[in-house]
């Protein structure tokens, strides 16, 4: 191991990009839509399953995909501000 290199910097080489599949909610920008990723938690206390979900910019080439789609992205370098994420599948 270099003097330069740390464990995270070790470790980010060795991860995988995160995969996510959800739901296109807009497509209004260029080249960009959102998109609304769901996941269940558990409660601690109550042991109750419930639903949390958050959207992601994501990065569409030529706006192909439209508001309902089902589509899985993956995590990329940051394109802009807020994109952090590529289409890859509907």
């Amino acid at each position: 191991m270099k003097k330069t290199e740390t464990k995270k910097n070790i470790a980010e080489k060795n991860s995988k990009p995160k995969i996510l599949s959800g739901v296109v909610i807009s497509d209004k920008m260029k080249d960009t839509c959102v998109v609304s990723v769901d996941r269940f938690v558990k409660h601690k206390k109550y042991k109750k399953y419930y639903r949390i979900s958050k959207k992601y910019k994501a990065h569409d080439v030529g706006n192909t995909k439209k508001v309902g789609d089902r589509v899985s992205i993956m995590e990329s370098r940051p394109i802009s501000k807020d994109k952090h994420f590529v289409v890859v599948a509907s």
